[in-house]
């Protein structure tokens, strides 16, 4: 589920929101669609303990035998136990700066159901985890680092239900929510998990195509 999003704000938005320094954030490009291990911002704690904005992979690194790496995009809240989490979630939480998600319905074409915390799409963060990856993510392709990031997912709400029934992505609006997330110890974290209120979201749009067709800066 919610393998498409947008970040559709300027650099400067970003950084006041989520309080990174000009000097700790990179370049960032508004993008109407993110997919699978395209490269996007997000946030996270510096060594220094500062926040700092960098550029990352969507989607961790699962190795298979005998097949391509595969890279998920997201976990559940009720798999944190498992080994390929844990750590990241104990010690590597992540702001993913985000406009809007989306979700098909349908086939031949499906219809792809844009979601946001309203029509203007305002700068929200899913709740994301990070981690530096080193090896192959082709069959047999060369080992490179990365870094990447994954996010969360918890029971939809019955906006989001109406099209995915099954899982939506944990969403945080507030600083407290943003410093809780990094800062705060794994049990303060999981104090987060929730379904966000459907009556503060929207489906912005509903369209065959695979893109936020919002240019919004």
């Amino acid at each position: 589920m919610c393998n498409m999003r947008s970040m559709t704000k300027t650099r400067e938005t970003v950084g006041k929101l989520f309080r990174v320094s000009d000097n700790r954030i990179p370049a960032i490009d508004p993008l109407a669609g993110i997919y699978p291990s395209n490269n996007a911002p997000v946030i996270r704690i510096a060594e220094d303990g500062e926040r700092e904005g960098i550029i990352s992979s969507w989607g961790f690194v699962l190795p298979q035998k005998d097949k391509a790496p595969k890279r998920v995009t997201n976990f559940r809240d009720d798999n944190l136990g498992s080994p390929f989490w844990r750590s990241s979630f104990e010690t590597r939480r992540c702001l993913v700066p985000t406009t809007s998600f989306a979700e098909p319905k349908g086939r031949s074409p499906a219809i792809w159901h844009w979601f946001a915390l309203g029509q203007d799409r305002p700068l929200f963060a899913f709740a994301g985890i990070w981690r530096s990856f080193r090896g192959a993510v082709k069959k047999d392709g060369p080992v490179v680092d990365l870094e990447v990031h994954s996010f969360m997912t918890t029971t939809p709400n019955p906006l989001v239900a109406t099209i995915h029934p099954n899982r939506m992505p944990v969403i945080l609006t507030t600083d407290e929510e943003f410093d809780i997330w990094l800062n705060g110890s794994a049990d303060e974290a999981r104090s987060l998990v929730r379904s966000y209120p459907a009556e503060n979201m929207a489906i912005v749009q509903s369209a065959a195509e695979k893109v936020d067709m919002l240019d919004e800066c």
